[in-house]
Formats: structure tokens, C-alpha cells, sequence
């Protein structure tokens, strides 16, 4: 974990691959209580520190995670993100190269809760405007749970000689989105065995990195604005000499 931005209210810190923001079946320590250890510690503050968790990365992603150190910012955050109002860019690493080098991936989605997976589905044959304009359909999908419209926008930022750097930019935020929309046009990222890759990266990371992240803070109404430091590894160094 490495702080990236500070205040009274609010707190960025870049997640490692691996880490988990919010405890789970597995006892592992999560993200959370690392910041907050770290803010008794750095704030000497004696008592329990409230830390409220906006937002999550899957596990084996890296990159930028928002929390709220205050009530107030928690609240306005939460509303913030269901809105739409937070700018969030990705980077992710491909072995293929998308058929065009920029554009936008419009699918419907549904989740699979056993298996921590989403599929694409079939676009639900009675979703009127209002739910399309929402991302949700009256029916569920094919294999089950509710289909939900799934829309992001990338661009191809760079190429070595075997991987391919998308920039990916969120308009909706659903379960496992990036990675089930690039799989689903053949584009599936580096290590990610669940969604079509190859075969998996040596430390269990996906190569997706939540790079960029851009909103008007909830209490001084200030821009704030932060980028993720890029993972180890000489393949995220290469791709990034690549941009033009």
C-alpha cells in the first residue's frame, strides 16, 4: 500500500495486487484496516478510526482505491459514485489488439454469484427506455441474474511486440466489467485465467492497473485528482515507454 493523497476527509491510497479492501471468507487482513492502522498511527490518534470504504478493486488488481475518513465525505462520495461522477481510468495489458485501435463496448451483463463471474448476455427483450437508460433489464439472463447494460470506453495507448496497452475508461461500474467486456471482443487480460487468458501471471495478478482518478472533492469542492505509481515488473515499465 503506498498513500497517494491525503486530507481531513478524504484518503487515496494504491492497493497492491493481492491485497483485498474489505475483509472476507478468507481472515485475510484487508486494505481497510491497513489505512486505518495507518492513520492512528500517523495522526496518533488513541481511540478507533472510522474509515468509510466508496468503493472496491478486484483482488488481483492494483492500483487507485478511495476511502472516506469522515462521515460527511463518506455520504457524499457513496452519492458521487452511484451518479456517475467520478472519473475512473484503467489501464489494462492485452495479448491481442482490439479490432479498432479506439472506441466504446456496450454489452448487457449478468452475474454469476457461485462462480464470481459475468457473462454477457442477450440484451432483455422488455427493458423499456427507462431501464436501458439505467443499465437494468426486466428479465434475467440466460444463465441467470439480472442483466445489467455495461458501457466503457478505451483506446489502444501503446504496443510491444506481444502485448497490447488499452486505456479504459468506466461509464458504468459492474461486477467484473472491464474484464468480461475485453474478453468478450476476443481481448481477454494478461493472466486472467478466468476470463480467457492464455495462462496466468507468476505472482497471481491480472494486468490491470487502476491508473487515473478524477472528482470534485465532496467537502471542499476542490478537483482532485491522482495517479497510481505503475506495478514491478520490467512489462508495465515497456508499455508505458511505448505511449506516443
Amino acid at each position: 500500500m503506498e498513500v497517494i493523497y491525503e486530507d481531513n476527509h478524504v484518503i487515496i491510497v494504491s492497493k497492491n495486487s493481492g491485497e483485498i479492501v474489505q475483509g472476507d471468507k478468507t481472515g485475510d487482513v484487508p486494505l481497510s484496516e491497513i489505512v486505518k492502522q495507518y492513520i492512528k498511527e500517523s495522526c496518533c490518534k488513541p481511540g478507533n478510526v472510522f474509515l468509510g470504504v466508496v468503493h472496491r478493486l478486484d483482488r488481483p488488481v492494483a492500483g487507485l482505491v478511495v476511502f472516506a475518513r469522515t462521515s460527511k465525505a463518506l455520504t457524499r462520495l457513496n452519492d458521487m459514485f452511484r451518479r456517475g461522477e467520478v472519473e475512473k481510468t484503467y489501464w489494462a495489458i492485452t495479448k491481442n489488439a482490439p479490432p479498432q485501435p479506439e472506441g466504446e463496448l456496450i454489452h448487457w451483463l449478468t452475474r454469476n454469484e457461485k462462480q464470481n463471474k459475468s457473462y454477457v448476455v442477450a440484451p432483455p427483450r422488455n427493458a423499456d427506455a427507462d431501464s436501458i437508460a439505467h443499465g437494468y433489464g426486466k428479465e434475467t439472463g440466460s444463465i441467470g441474474g439480472l442483466a445489467k447494460k455495461a458501457v466503457l470506453r478505451y483506446r489502444l495507448l501503446a504496443r510491444s511486440e506481444n502485448y497490447h496497452l488499452l486505456e479504459v475508461r468506466l461509464l458504468t461500474g459492474r461486477h467484473h466489467q472491464i474484464r468480461c467486456q475485453l474478453s468478450a471482443i476476443g481481448c481477454p487480460i494478461k493472466g486472467d485465467l478466468k476470463y480467457g487468458a492464455e495462462r496466468s501471471n507468476p505472482d497471481g495478478s491480472i494486468s490491470l492497473l487502476a491508473r487515473h482518478i478524477r472528482f470534485v472533492h465532496p467537502v471542499s469542492h476542490q478537483l482532485v485528482e491522482a495517479d497510481a505509481p505503475l506495478p514491478a515488473g520490467n512489462l508495465w515499465q515497456e508499455m508505458a515507454k511505448n505511449i506516443r
